[in-house]
Parts: C-alpha cells; structure tokens; sequence
C-alpha cells in the first residue's frame, strides 16, 4: 500500500492536550474534543504533494465546529495555513518568492492559482484549462492558494488581497452552477454546512479535485482526501436529528397544501 494512502482505523490512539473553555477534554493530535475526535479518520502519515497548498482562514472559521481546514492541513504534508482577511507580502515565504520573481523577470510564467469561482467565471479560468495552457505545460510545482471562510468572507478576503496575487497568480476555478441552490448534509455526503448554489463546496473538497487535476498521481491523493471528508461528514450526520420538511405557505402566512 502506498504509505501516503494510509489511513488511521477505530484503534487509533486518543491523546489528550488539554481542557477547553468549558471543560471539555480537548485531543492534542486533532485539536477537537474528545467526544468528536478525529484521529481515527487522519491519515497516520500525512499525504505528500509536488502542490504546495497555501490557505487564508479566516478569523472566524477557527471557531466554527464544521470547518474543515483544520483537518485538511493535518491531512496534507505540503499545506501553509494563514490565518487573517487578506495576503500580502511577508505572510508567505513561498509567495514572496513567487511576488519577487514575477517583479524580477517580466517572461514571468506563473505557476501560482487561486481559487476562486465568483459569480462571473469570465473573470477566471476553469482550471484544468490553465494547466493544459501551452506556456505552463511543462510545469509541475504549482502553488495552489484557497480562501477558507463563508461566501461572504471568502469574496472579502480575495478582494484584498488582490493587489498582491495579481502580480504573480492566476485566477482559477471549478466547475459550478449559480443557478441552482447548493445542497445540505441532509442530502449530500461530502456537505457539512450549506451551499449558496450548486458546485459550491468546502475547502477541503475544493482542494481535493485540484490536486486531483495538477498531481502526477492526482487520483489517488483526491481519493485520499474525499474519503476523509465523506467519513467526517458521516460522523457529523450522526449526531443530527432527522430534519421535518416545512409546509409550503401561501399568501398572508397560512399553511397551503403541499
């Protein structure tokens, strides 16, 4: 077996760091509580990547129970988690160095992306079309950059730290569908929290078809992490109790016939 591939099984050990604020036994390798522990479901050895990963998360997610770069960034070997609203110079050895090339050589060909659909695709390249592009053919150390944080912080974020990226980065994105609602953890098993619309996905996913399209073995490390992420949207789920359907409602607020 691929010793990147490795995943940890039910007889993983749990050690304890610490007590949080509320008393709750907290898992030094995890960081979670105790009770909702992920060690099981980590890789043993972390995955390696020719991809460097850099991620801004913001301020916020590092309360928020659902998010998934916490886990992501133990998962993945190669991985800089930033935490904070915007890039620029001096929060990143690799993008600074990315930043003075680019400032240095005006040949530049860039072998950095940041991730980002927006609600205008036309703005950025769908992002097995950059790879394929004949002046980044030959390139194989990109350096993939992903704003963590809701709809709303992650567009905020992009924003500002746009006048450093566009020296040096390129905008890239997925495939995805505004015109549609995005789904659930009631009806997906790869959603912890909803979507804004279809295609939308968290950044533990996102990073996942990525790399499975700039890795050499990009199918085996896309596979690695989407059964990470569908184990801990599965363990979520079963602390959820089963969500009624709401009525349809007519006009002046009474119950129509659904």
């Amino acid at each position: 077996m691929d010793p990147d591939r490795q995943s940890g099984n039910s007889t993983a050990v749990t050690s304890i760091a610490g007590e949080s604020s509320d008393g709750r036994k907290i898992c030094s390798n995890c960081d979670r509580p105790v009770k909702v522990c992920l060690c099981s479901i980590i890789p043993s050895e972390p995955i390696s990547t020719v991809t460097r990963i850099v991620i801004l998360h913001h301020p916020h997610e590092q309360r928020h129970k659902l998010a998934t770069v916490p886990v992501l960034s133990k998962c993945l070997r190669n991985c800089d988690v930033i935490v904070g609203r915007r890039l620029h110079y001096g929060d990143s050895d690799v993008l600074d160095f990315l930043h003075d090339d680019a400032m240095r050589n005006p040949n530049f060909n860039s072998r950095a992306i940041y991730l980002f659909p927006g609600a205008d695709p036309s703005l950025s390249q769908e992002i097995s079309h950059w790879k394929s592009s004949k002046n980044i053919v030959e390139t194989s150390n990109y350096v993939l950059i992903a704003f963590d944080g809701t709809w709303k912080h992650a567009r905020e974020m992009m924003l500002a730290s746009l006048s450093f990226l566009s020296k040096f980065a390129v905008q890239v994105h997925l495939d995805y569908d505004v015109g549609n609602d995005g789904g659930t953890i009631y009806n997906s098993d790869l959603i912890l929290r909803k979507e804004p619309f279809s295609g939308c996905m968290s950044t533990m996913e996102a990073v996942a078809h990525c790399l499975r399209i700039l890795e050499p073995n990009g199918i085996d490390r896309e596979s690695s992490l989407i059964e990470v992420l569908r184990s801990m949207v599965k363990f979520q789920a079963s602390f959820l109790k089963p969500m009624k359907p709401r009525p349809k409602l007519i006009k002046g607020g009474r119950e129509g016939k659904i």
